[in-house]
């Protein structure tokens, strides 16, 4: 676990805030398309909307719970398992990933809908000549803010801690089978609870982690930037 802010490392802090930041605008654009999100995001935007559909948190003098809000407290909650079993994946960009994504992509949202007054449902022709920047943004952002050395969010730390508990067992590594789970539960979960689900959603389960990979690695090999 390292919060340290020094000379070597206040670029890859800022850079990582930038990413995290521009993870949330594609987001809320990949939104917009209907043609999914990540299946983390998926089932974190269903699971706000049940809550909120359910009326339950009116027992709290509240009507709705924020996509941003719903995911902090989300990744709050798996926070404590990975303090506790692996703290050293912990960092500035735990944190920034835990509350700067979702309310970023909270405030797109707003801006789209009420101050450029973009409809929820739009053309089909639109949301295909959206999707492709709005993913091209998502997983560019995704790397830099995987590669930046300030760790990790927890929903992506828990695949590293079971798949490391498992190979102390079997003395093989599981890592993409059980991230591969992960990702199809929370899809699943989404799904169930009609949240920010489609084509992509599914394409991500099995695409996602390893796009990501391959982009980090390329822009740390040529980019300008080590903090990638």
């Amino acid at each position: 676990m390292s919060f340290k802010i020094n000379k070597e490392n206040i670029g890859q802090i800022l850079f990582m805030l930038v990413s995290v930041a521009v993870m949330g605008f594609s987001l809320s654009i990949l939104v917009l398309t209907s043609f999914g999100t990540d299946p983390c995001s998926a089932m974190n935007y269903g699971v706000s909307g049940a809550i909120s559909a359910s009326g339950m948190l009116k027992i709290f003098g509240l009507n709705t719970i924020s996509f941003g809000t719903y995911q902090f407290l989300f990744n709050l909650s798996l926070i404590i398992i990975v303090i506790i079993c692996k703290p050293s994946l912990i960092g500035w960009g735990t944190l920034g990933n835990m509350i700067v994504v979702g309310y970023t992509a909270d405030f797109f949202a707003w801006f789209w809908h009420y101050v450029c007054g973009i409809p929820s449902e739009l053309p089909l022709a639109i949301r295909v000549a959206i999707l492709v920047p709005g993913l091209v943004l998502f997983v560019l952002s995704a790397a830099c803010y995987m590669h930046s050395g300030q760790g990790m969010a927890p929903y992506d730390a828990i695949p590293f801690i079971l798949s490391e508990k498992v190979a102390e067992k079997t003395g093989k590594d599981h890592f993409r089978i059980i991230r591969l789970s992960q990702d199809f539960l929370c899809t699943m979960i989404g799904v169930i609870t009609g949240g920010a689900y489609g084509l992509m959603t599914f394409l991500m389960v099995f695409t996602l982690g390893p796009v990501v990979q391959a982009v980090g690695n390329f822009l740390g090999r040529h980019g300008r930037n080590a903090e990638c």
